[in-house]
């Protein structure tokens, strides 16, 4: 699994294609969707695209896909995971995540989508909750991988995202086939350091997203995000980027990745993408990564379903 891959939350249809391709071109071969970002079949049509033309080999990608919340019980998580991998048209999934702890009410498939489902259209109300529970949720994903005993399966490997350590340990206690990523928010606001030292200890790989803070925010007009002030204007990461000769974001992106922490960074700029992807060629001292972790304030971005009632 690459360290730094390309997340395409909020890369809209009409051009995630040409992003997906372009990224695969510049060297990308990490990709980092979701059910509910509505654009899987896009980027699997880049993703064809950059096979075709000889750019890459699919056993070179790791493509990445999210279980959503109305979709825990055991039959619709199958339906839902088919429906995705079939989406992507490349043949299996390298990954697949629970996305959030949250078992909703089910919709069907066939219904107009809200995105992301937390609340009506309308956003008037939130998706009444649904007594399933992760373990049901859990042994849906273990079946569905790939493994000699299951040459049917579409997966190769599970975890989970959006989760805490009380609720990694009790997977764990269960687990046949145990989570190989933690996906969370992790930015110099929200550093996490329990979390990550608990999954890294249980050998789980840590995925971080919104590195850059409240930049992936403040389009969505959230409250918090508007208030805080951008990663990229600190003093303590321009003046350590102006260091290094590197833009904030490269340094924001090393922070994580020099801890181990994989990146999956969205831009629409091919010179930003090339700069993402360039962020893991040098390396920050000791003292810079606990001058720019020292940062931390609790301050988490994304709350659903506050932040659409917000």
């Amino acid at each position: 699994m690459p360290l730094v891959g390309f997340g395409i939350w909020k890369v809209p249809r009409e051009t995630c294609a040409d992003q997906v391709y372009n990224a695969i071109k510049l060297g990308y071969r990490h990709i980092d969707g979701a059910w509910d970002y509505t654009n899987s079949a896009e980027a699997g049509k880049g993703v064809q695209r950059a096979i075709a033309e000889g750019i890459v080999k699919r056993e070179e990608l790791f493509i990445v896909s999210k279980l959503w919340n109305n979709y825990h019980k055991r039959e619709h998580a199958f339906e839902m995971a088919k429906l995705e991998n079939e989406a992507w048209g490349v043949g299996y999934l390298d990954l697949f995540l629970i996305h959030f702890p949250i078992a909703q009410e089910f919709i069907p498939f066939d219904k107009l989508r809200w995105p992301c489902f937390w609340s009506d259209k309308e956003q008037t109300k939130v998706t009444p909750l649904a007594k399933v529970p992760i373990a049901e949720t859990w042994k849906a994903l273990e079946d569905m991988v790939q493994t000699k005993e299951n040459p049917d399966g579409f997966v190769k490997s599970i975890g989970v995202s959006n989760f805490h350590p009380q609720l990694l340990y009790d997977l764990l206690s269960y687990a046949r086939i145990q989570p190989s990523v933690l996906q969370i928010e992790h930015h110099p606001y929200l550093t996490q350091p329990v979390l990550i030292k608990m999954a890294q200890e249980n050998n789980i790989a840590v995925t971080g997203y919104s590195t850059f803070g409240p930049q992936s925010f403040i389009e969505m007009n959230h409250a918090g995000a508007l208030k805080a002030k951008p990663l990229f204007e600190v003093d303590a990461v321009t003046s350590i980027a102006a260091k290094h000769g590197k833009s904030p974001g490269q340094v924001l992106l090393r922070w994580c990745t020099q801890r181990n922490i994989i990146v999956i960074p969205k831009s629409n700029s091919v010179e930003r993408l090339k700069q993402n992807l360039e962020s893991s060629t040098f390396d920050l001292t000791k003292e810079e990564i606990e001058q720019i972790s020292a940062l931390n304030l609790g301050l988490r971005f994304n709350i659903p379903p506050i932040n659409i009632f917000a």
